[in-house]
């Protein structure tokens, strides 16, 4: 089968494109024959050698495609070997792509656990999408803030695949949505994936710009943080209100006083991506409120892996960038 290969770690250059061998059969694995993979920031992390993947390595978490031996078509979930505890993960989970074999090629082959029917309505590119950031924002707001229908949301990062969907999401619930983002351009493309308003995050009072329109300027519910921008982003946040944090691409480290955070009765919620449990959670979601798919920006053949990327960590689009056979 191709695929594409990392044999070194570094910039989009050390993607190649070959031919390897088709995965080995699993008892309790499925092959699916992929249509599409979308990418993800993490495939950049990983392409990197932030998650030390034994090499030669085939990266890539999203896809979706054909079962083998039924010929259903299925989205993946990447989140493997998830444990017995919705609370957290177990010790032996791990993100698709990371250790294990990954989408960037015309096979994949994972546990059938993690096999779910694409949603009706979806093309190859938005079903492929879905998953990872669709499984990580329905774990943030859903299973740990716990938002609720008439709540407020700040998303922070506006334009990022989290953000994006975390917007859709929360406008399904009838949640009072307001983005910060680094361009006009994307906080247009935030409400038309159904925000209300937004502020642009560059400039230094964007916290209380954003609190201003919170409803009776009180501040946020929840704030979503997927970038690392903790204390600034609890400027915002209404006294006893949540913020949930999963994310470091700006900033990998935050400074708190600890005397304001208390007093102020602020919860702060650490996230990753979902299990199972999850994943179940946002398809019936996605059925049930007529969640709109993720926006696709460009889709690539798959031995443009690199072109891909490159535009990808360019950060200049809004939606996700895909891989297509």
């Amino acid at each position: 089968m191709r695929a594409v290969v990392l044999d070194n770690f570094g910039g989009p250059e050390v993607l190649s494109v070959r031919d390897v061998p088709p995965p080995a059969p699993r008892p309790g694995w499925v092959d699916v024959q992929l249509r599409a993979s979308a990418l993800n920031w993490h495939d950049v992390l990983v392409r990197q050698g932030k998650y030390h993947s034994k090499l030669p390595h085939i990266p890539g978490a999203d896809g979706a495609g054909i079962r083998t031996d039924t010929g259903e078509e299925v989205l993946v979930l990447p989140s493997l070997f998830w444990g017995d505890r919705r609370e957290a993960p177990g010790p032996e989970w791990e993100i698709l792509g990371d250790m294990t074999p990954g989408t960037y090629a015309e096979l994949v082959s994972v546990p059938e656990e993690s096999l779910a029917p694409k949603p009706p309505g979806h093309s190859w590119e938005q079903a492929a999408s879905l998953p990872l950031v669709g499984v990580t924002c329905y774990r943030a707001l859903l299973t740990r803030a716990r938002l609720a229908s008439g709540e407020s949301l700040l998303v922070v990062g506006a334009g990022g695949g989290v953000a994006t969907m975390a917007v859709q999401l929360a406008a399904a619930m009838d949640v009072h949505v307001v983005v910060a983002g680094s361009s006009a351009a994307k906080i247009d493309r935030a409400k038309e994936a159904g925000a209300e308003s937004g502020v642009l995050h560059i400039a230094d009072d964007w916290p209380q710009r954003a609190r201003a329109l919170s409803p009776n300027g009180a501040g946020f519910d929840v704030i979503l943080d997927p970038v690392g921008l903790w204390e600034r982003s609890l400027e915002a946040l209404r006294p006893g209100g949540r913020l949930v944090v999963l994310g470091a691409n700006v900033a990998e480290t935050a400074q708190l006083n600890v005397r304001p955070f208390y007093f102020g009765q602020f919860s702060l919620l650490g996230t990753t991506m979902g299990g199972p449990e999850d994943f179940r959670g946002l398809l019936d979601m996605v059925a049930d409120r007529h969640v709109a798919p993720p926006p696709v920006a460009c889709t690539f053949p798959l031995a443009d892996a690199a072109e891909a990327h490159r535009q990808l960590e360019a950060g200049r689009s809004f939606g996700k960038f895909v891989l297509v056979r």
